[in-house]
């Protein structure tokens, strides 16, 4: 499966360690992830070295692409967000992960979409079989 992952860049990378595993997961398990490159320590200096321009038309040339977003939401993002309503309007399914005892959007929150699922999680691992779960319902 495609899957486009979404995190934080710019808004913080303090659960850079979390967004590594999620895509190595991911990986491991045969998926295509073309934005694995986020979950790198140095991704802001990779993202720093392309024009605002081409990061938004190859983001825009993923999300088309891809079969379904999943997303760390535990750190507010404005491209995150953004990236989410792009694929609901597209419909594209969309599971978003945040650890519990932080506040996410209420415009997420409130979010009764369809397509869309939000994961409250404790451990990654939570996470990784909520992931593992929603994707076996894609199949």
């Amino acid at each position: 499966m495609n899957i486009y992952f979404s995190c934080s860049i710019t808004g913080g990378r303090e659960d850079q360690a979390v967004y590594r595993t999620i895509v190595d997961s991911l990986l491991k398990d045969g998926h295509t992830v073309p934005t694995a490159v986020l979950a790198d320590e140095d991704v802001i200096s990779y993202e720093n070295s392309i024009s605002a321009d081409e990061i938004y038309r190859r983001d825009i040339e993923w999300l088309d692409e891809c079969d379904v977003v999943i997303a760390e939401i535990s750190t507010p993002s404005h491209g995150v967000g953004y990236e989410i309503a792009y694929a609901l309007l597209n419909n594209k399914p969309v599971l978003c992960g945040y650890q519990s005892g932080r506040k996410i959007s209420k415009m997420l929150e409130g979010n009764n979409h369809p397509l869309i699922k939000i994961i409250p999680y404790h451990h990654v691992d939570e996470l990784l079989a909520g992931i593992d779960d929603f994707l076996k319902g894609m199949r």
